[in-house]
This record gives structure tokens, C-alpha cells and sequence, in this order.
């Protein structure tokens, strides 16, 4: 879902992406196979790690990607701006959101955009609901909690989307459309049984790109994938 947006928003050619906090290089490696150059940096060399694993395995993709151990704020970017920069699943875990997103709208080019993939504040208590656990769906819901347990195990804040365009609107970039994101299939995981087949994959990923753009629908999904673009040029 988020790359196809991506694909979408992207000059067509081979753009400069930065994903921060890139994980095991999941987004990084999915752009450069799009065609685009991705840098991808977390502060743990854990993390680039397993992304310099995975892309072992696709050395065609060697030339377009490059990874360091280091987080948004001691990349060693020495002024690069890039036409996409991603922070997917990050925000989440920080405490400080103003100095992320200035982090991250300084490294934007003209033109180019930041991603953001944030947990949904919106629908803290429905994963918890859809999976059963109507105990803490009612107390997180009745509670109108801004925080929840994530699926690594940690206390995880949610943002919703007025307080992510906010902070990119305070940078000198204009809001694009929001998403909504895993709405109807969130409480789901990989061992789906059985396994659905690939004319099935496609039809729930259509039902989620319809839904992610209109509410009601969006305002359930468990994560909100905002973007933004900085002008070409600076007004006078």
C-alpha cells in the first residue's frame, strides 16, 4: 500500500529516496527495484544488518541502495536532499515528534516529499477488538488512549493525521491526501490458513486501497500514511 502510493507521488526515472529507521530494508529494497536510488540508515546495526542481508540476496539492486548504522539525526548526509523521504513505523516509538519532522523536512529537495507511516490514534482499541481482546479494546477505547502495545512487545504513541500534516505544514510543505492503513485485515498475520491465492491477495488489496482514501473507513485503519510536498521554488 505505501509503496504503490509512493510509486504514484515519485517522478517517474530514478528519484533519491532516504528511508529512516529502514528496518531490514523492506522499503528501501522495494524502490530500488522500482528503478529508484535509496539510502537507508537505523541506529541499530542490527537493522541494517538484516536490510545488507536481503539485499545479498538481490545483488541486482547492489548499485541503487546503500545503508548505514545511524538514525535521522547522525546520517551522514552532509546536505543531500532526496525526492522522497520515508520515516515508516518510526514516530511511533519517538516521544519528541517537532524534532523528527523538522529532521525530516530538512532533507527534502524541492518538489520531492516525506513520507509518513504513524500508528492511527483514531483506532487505538480496534486491533485489540477484532482480535478478541474485548477487555482492553473497551478500556483503550473508553480511556481514549493515545498509546498502545505494538506488536514488538512495546508502548507504542499513536498520531492522527492533523498532527502529522500540522508538523509538515510548520516545515514549508502543503499536506497531500491522507490513507488509512490495514483497516479490514490488520488483525491478520503472515500464517494466514489457508494461504490466500494470488487472485484473492489481489482483491484484498484493492478493497484496502479503495478504503484507505474515505472516511469513515480510513479513520479505522491501524496506521495513517500521511505525505506532503515542498514547493519547487520558495515564495518571494
Amino acid at each position: 500500500m505505501v509503496e504503490r502510493r509512493l510509486r504514484a507521488e515519485l517522478p517517474a526515472g530514478s528519484a533519491r529516496v532516504l528511508d529512516v529507521g529502514c528496518g531490514n530494508g523492506e522499503m528501501t529494497l522495494r524502490l530500488a527495484a522500482a528503478g529508484h536510488r535509496g539510502t537507508g540508515g537505523a541506529p541499530s546495526a542490527r537493522m541494517p544488518a538484516a536490510a545488507a542481508d536481503r539485499l545479498a540476496a538481490r545483488p541486482e539492486l547492489a548499485e541503487r541502495v546503500r545503508l548505514v548504522d545511524a538514525d535521522l539525526e547522525s546520517l551522514p548526509l552532509e546536505g543531500e536532499r532526496f525526492s522522497a523521504v520515508c520515516c515508516q513505523g518510526v514516530l511511533m516509538y519517538l516521544n519528541e515528534l517537532d524534532a523528527a519532522g523538522a529532521g525530516a523536512g530538512e532533507a527534502v529537495a524541492p518538489g520531492g516529499l516525506p513520507s509518513v507511516l504513524a500508528e492511527n490514534r483514531r483506532a487505538i482499541g480496534v486491533r485489540e477488538g477484532l482480535t478478541g481482546d474485548h477487555e482492553a479494546a473497551r478500556r483503550l477505547i473508553e480511556s481514549e488512549a493515545d498509546t498502545s502495545v505494538g506488536n514488538l512487545g512495546r508502548e507504542t504513541h499513536g498520531a492522527g493525521p492533523g498532527v502529522l500534516d500540522r508538523l509538515v505544514a510548520e516545515h514549508g510543505l502543503s499536506p497531500l491526501p491522507w490513507q488509512g492503513i490495514r483497516i479490514f485485515h490488520d488483525h491478520l498475520d503472515d500464517t494466514w490458513t489457508p494461504h490466500p491465492n494470488p487472485a484473492a491477495y489481489a482483491a484484498v488489496l484493492e478493497l484496502e486501497w479503495a478504503a484507505s482514501w474515505w472516511s469513515p473507513d480510513r479513520d479505522r485503519g491501524h496506521l495513517v500514511h500521511t505525505l506532503a510536498r515542498r514547493p519547487e521554488r520558495s515564495r518571494p
